[in-house]
């Protein structure tokens, strides 16, 4: 998309002055947009429809210009839907197209449509009402994710499971529990995106190129038919910002992100050598060789996906720091990347959101590896505190004695004999057995936002309250 430093005219043609031989086939390549820009074409038809609006509403046009501009703008819309329209690379970009097309059903009060306004404003426009609509997009499909999460979450709030630290046994969680994390974390996410309308939501049409326009236009008018919370209070930076596309992708790579450690989980949790999920046929493939094998292929796909939306902000960031005000060409390369993040996070979230409601949980299998490496050990420093009067950093090292004990014996903590466990303290009773368990160890962790079942289902109330 061009700056708008010189009006163009609806042929081939699109140079004027100078440029009247026009670009050989090299800047012809490099200048077009339409192959991807064309994604925009509802937004433009939008905003040059409020704008014709205003403009007669001004008493710039006329009325009867207006009705011309607005029918033929319609007509072009659903063209474009039908799949009847013709894009031209010699037009550039779905400014220039939609324009040139509307000479052709109007004719010539399809040139005043232009009064008043850039392609610069214009493109901005676009963009920004094509953004505001996916972060739209994305939070409904985040909300979405979060409820297949509270869904699972309610049915496993006494599953317990075991919890890691380094990937290494730590302590007993319910599987509920861990399914609540991701619950805060695209709850953040879908935060960030509501924060993102929020700074994004202000119009602007009407900057013109970058210094505004001196025609007596209306952009609070322009801004509200377009849904819009106002407009936007400085045409150099209307034209010039990209935040808001910025800001997209950054949501968009930390929400990767968040998808991309659940992958991994599912990756890990449906090996043989975990078995706590099982995926079904529909989010798994086979092996061409290897007739035993059921892949996770689709949470594999979602983790490199974020890689993909990584890529695409580090691109966009690059693109923007070196520009000085106000519009440059290399904006131009802004788009893409944020068409291809989007779709890479829209179908990231949609197969998430399938194989989290999918997946078969294997409950005796966590159930057992839970108890396994000694998981309760915090339970029972904890119980020297409490009932022997301990310091914890004593306690801490009884534990690791009795652990040493257990390791040596080839049993857990809880098949020790109390008069082993006495051997190492004599204040230990045979009450220590009754935290011992891993039901036992989860059921105490009551504290506001543990793992207790107790607590879990708190903050799933709180959560379905709030989706």
């Amino acid at each position: 998309m061009a700056d708008d430093t010189t009006d163009t005219k609806s042929s081939n043609q699109m140079w004027g002055g100078r440029f009247a031989s026009g670009p050989d086939a090299i800047m012809e390549e490099i200048n077009a947009s339409i192959g991807f820009d064309k994604k925009l074409f509802a937004q433009d038809i939008r905003g040059s429809i409020a704008h014709a609006t205003m403009l007669a509403h001004q008493g710039i046009i006329s009325t009867d210009d207006k009705d011309k501009i607005v029918h033929g703008l319609n007509t072009i819309l659903s063209e474009i839907e039908s799949g009847n329209f013709e894009f031209s690379r010699q037009l550039e970009d779905i400014h220039m197209n939609v324009e040139a097309r509307l000479a052709t059903l109007i004719g010539p009060a399809a040139g005043r449509l232009h009064t008043a306004r850039s392609r610069n404003d214009q493109v901005a426009l676009d963009f920004r009402l094509w953004v505001k609509e996916e972060l739209q997009k994305t939070e409904q499909m985040l909300t979405n994710l979060i409820a297949a999460f509270l869904d699972r979450a309610e049915e496993h709030a006494e599953s317990v499971m075991p919890g890691f630290t380094h990937l290494q046994t730590a302590q007993p969680v319910t599987f509920g529990h861990h399914c609540m994390a991701y619950v805060e974390m695209f709850g953040r996410d879908r935060s960030r995106l509501r924060h993102a309308i929020e700074h994004l939501d202000e119009s602007p049409i009407g900057a013109a190129a970058l210094a505004g326009t001196g025609y007596p236009i209306d952009r609070h008018m322009t801004a509200k038919a377009l849904g819009f919370r106002e407009p936007t209070r400085n045409s150099i930076d209307t034209v010039s910002d990209r935040d808001f596309a910025i800001e997209f992708l950054s949501i968009a790579a930390i929400a990767g992100m968040h998808l991309s450690r659940l992958a991994e989980e599912i990756v890990i949790w449906s090996t043989p050598q975990f078995g706590f999920v099982r995926l079904s046929d529909a989010f798994s493939t086979g092996s061409s060789i290897m007739p035993q094998k059921k892949n996770p292929d689709a949470a594999e796909l979602v983790r490199a996906k974020t890689g993909r939306i990584n890529g695409s902000l580090v691109a966009l960031l690059t693109i923007m720091k070196g520009l000085p005000l106000a519009y440059s060409k290399d904006m131009q390369e802004d788009k893409e990347q944020v068409f291809d993040a989007a779709e890479s996070l829209e179908l990231a979230i949609a197969a998430m959101t399938g194989m989290v409601r999918d997946m078969t949980v294997n409950t005796a299998r966590m159930k057992a590896a839970a108890g396994s490496g000694y998981s309760t050990a915090t339970d029972l420093a904890d119980w020297l505190v409490r009932e022997a009067g301990l310091p914890f950093r004593d306690a801490h090292h009884v534990t690791g004695r009795a652990v040493a004990l257990a390791e040596s014996k080839g049993c857990d903590l809880a098949e020790l004999p109390l008069s082993d466990l006495q051997a190492i303290h004599p204040d230990i009773t045979d009450k220590v057995y009754g935290v011992l368990t891993v039901e036992a160890s989860v059921a105490s962790r009551k504290s506001f936002g543990g793992t207790a079942p107790s607590e879990v289902r708190r903050q799933i109330a709180f959560w379905r309250a709030r989706n």
